[in-house]
């Protein structure tokens, strides 16, 4: 019934600028247009703006999900894994038929940061607009002025994703955005640090790291938003890769990284016992590598100052007992399952004392991952191997090869086991059903 009066009243409302009744009307949308016009024609002279939103793009790392298969920046078609089923990514170029080329700022805006296309059509939240909500009015334009002017359109049409009911059903995504959402922009903590809120902005909006490296909820939301919640970038397990807790836990986070440490791995894709992998290599290959030192230490600042949560593991720095492991690990002395395996495939590169090599294989002694809450990621490496980001200097990348065709299920867990509870490394060991778990589901 409220449909139909709704309907009813604006159809009354077109009838009567049609007919001139309500003699404003044409006028008011001849102005809006004009007023647009000159608006887009500010923003593509502004070269300025336009570099500040290309900037913006690559600290939001958009080309992750939206760059086509064949590598065309921003023609979409690529899937996002999701638990429900693959959500391809839309064509984000100006192109007006394919792309968002006839959208004006402000349905720009409501895309970014509700979740909301023109024609009231809701995104899934594998688009991360809840974090998106956050940016501040100049960023959103920048980012506008370099989609529409900056990008070169493509005519690629993505494909529709179509998830199995009830997840098909996109109309719930407006409740979903209301109950689970977050739709404030951030606002300075007037008790900390220029720094530090120029590191949240970026860490909790633009970056928003916490699509990965928090915990989802059972409707798949991300279970806190920003510095206040408990589980707040605590690890997370996405498209069965376990992004790392990234609090001040001295085991599984970042306390035992300085800010000089977290501004380097972010820059160079490695440092502190650490080497990007996974989903984690194309952010620091397109994205941040390409922050400015200013940006690079205002994140490792405020992730510097999250309080350790989600406790995990322990690492007993001594490095005589590692000398006499390392030892017994090269003599084959040591008898442990999994030591004779890490000998045979692991030593030469992660070396006898788990201190690997310098830009090629990441130190296994203290390293974070390794004692994750979350085995996952450590597994996932071992069965699949794992490569280095591709930096813009070209440097040569760095690959660990698999070890699924070389190691049985039980292989791989006394070796995981063997590499989380060995060179001062304490956490809990893995289990067969945990490797064949994570196997069957990436098919391996």
């Amino acid at each position: 019934m409220k449909r139909t009066a709704l309907s009813f009243a604006i159809a009354l409302l077109l009838i009567g600028c049609a007919v001139g009744q309500l003699s404003g009307c044409q006028r008011e949308s001849s102005s809006e247009r004009l007023a647009g016009v000159n608006a887009r024609s500010a923003l593509a002279s502004d070269r300025a703006l336009i570099a500040r939103g290309e900037y913006l793009a690559k600290a939001g790392d958009c080309s992750a999900c939206h760059d086509a298969a064949d590598k065309t920046p921003y023609a979409g078609g690529m899937p996002v894994n999701s638990p429900f089923g693959p959500i391809y990514a839309s064509n984000i170029t100006p192109d007006p038929t394919f792309g968002i080329g006839r959208y004006t700022s402000r349905q720009f805006a409501d895309v970014l940061r509700s979740g909301k296309t023109p024609d009231g059509t809701r995104l899934y939240p594998a688009m991360p607009y809840p974090s998106f909500a956050k940016l501040n009015d100049d960023d959103v334009t920048a980012l506008y002025a370099y989609f529409m002017y900056g990008v070169k359109p493509s005519t690629n049409h993505a494909p529709e994703t179509r998830l199995p009911f009830p997840f098909n059903q996109r109309w719930a995504m407006f409740f979903w955005s209301h109950l689970f959402g977050n739709h404030e922009q951030y606002v300075p903590n007037p008790h900390r640090s220029a720094e530090w809120n120029r590191g949240a902005y970026l860490v909790e909006g633009l970056g928003h790291c916490g699509a990965c490296h928090t915990p989802r909820g059972p409707a798949y939301n991300e279970l806190g938003y920003d510095f206040d919640s408990d589980h707040y970038l605590t690890g997370g397990l996405n498209d069965n890769w376990f992004a790392p807790n990234l609090t001040s836990d001295p085991g599984s986070g970042l306390g035992r990284w300085s800010q000089d440490n977290i501004a380097a791995f972010l820059r160079d894709g490695h440092g502190a016992r650490a080497t990007a992998f996974g989903a984690m290599a194309p952010v620091v290959g397109d994205s941040t590598q390409y922050l400015g030192d200013a940006d690079l230490h205002a994140i490792a600042v405020f992730l510097k100052s999250l309080p350790a949560r989600n406790v995990s593991g322990t690492f007993d720095n001594n490095p005589h007992a590692r000398t006499l492991t390392a030892r017994a690990v090269e003599s084959g002395q040591l008898e442990r399952p999994g030591a004779g395996i890490y000998l045979s495939y692991c030593a030469r590169c992660h070396r006898a004392d788990g201190t690997g090599q310098p830009d090629k294989a990441p130190a296994l002694a203290g390293n974070p991952l390794v004692m994750a809450s979350d085995p996952t990621s450590v597994i996932r490496i071992v069965v699949e191997g794992s490569e280095s980001p591709k930096m813009n200097d070209k440097a040569k990348t760095q690959k660990m090869p698999a070890f699924n065709d070389q190691l049985t299920t039980t292989e791989m867990a006394e070796v995981v086991s063997f590499v989380r509870n060995t060179w001062g490394n304490h956490s809990a060991p893995v289990s067969d059903r945990d490797v064949q778990a994570l196997r069957s589901a990436i098919h391996k």
